[in-house]
């Protein structure tokens, strides 16, 4: 499975406005489902607020991977927000996270969903793979960076 599948350009927020939580998950959403009709982003948002209380998904070193599941969609999807600030995001090791990766799965997908997130996590285990995203300024950039780190592997 290749994240470049999951993603176009149109899922990028290069640069997120909200300050809080809630705020980045709404921004991502909203974002999401400008592009994807199927997904209903009061729906979407539920969601992904109802996984957070099962624990943070914010995994460290300025990641999170908010990620939930819906009944009428058919394929994954993923977007990209970044923040240049960081957001308190309550992740494990208590840093602001800056690179969010937000995947949506159809709700059978247990197997491709934890394929999907596994691939992300991998991914964002170099350093030098998160500081070009920080660099990055446009979505295509963005999207170009994150093709090239994916064909790596």
């Amino acid at each position: 499975m290749r994240i470049s599948e999951l993603i176009n350009e149109k899922f990028i927020v290069p640069e997120l406005k909200a300050k809080t939580k809630k705020g980045v998950l709404k921004e991502l959403v909203n974002n999401l489902a400008s592009s994807e009709n199927k997904v209903n982003p009061e729906e979407l948002l539920r969601v992904l607020l109802e996984r957070e209380k099962l624990g943070s998904t914010g995994i460290g070193e300025g990641i999170a991977i908010p990620h939930g599941k819906l009944k009428n969609i058919d394929k994954l999807i993923l977007s990209f927000g970044k923040s240049i600030e960081g957001v308190d995001f309550e992740s494990m090791d208590g840093k602001p996270v800056h690179l969010f990766f937000l995947l949506v799965a159809p709700e059978n997908s247990a197997g491709t969903h934890l394929k999907a997130l596994a691939r992300i996590s991998r991914l964002l285990k170099d350093p030098k793979f998160r500081q070009r995203l920080m660099d990055a300024s446009a979505p295509e950039d963005i999207y170009k960076t994150i093709v090239q780190e994916d064909e790596k592997y």
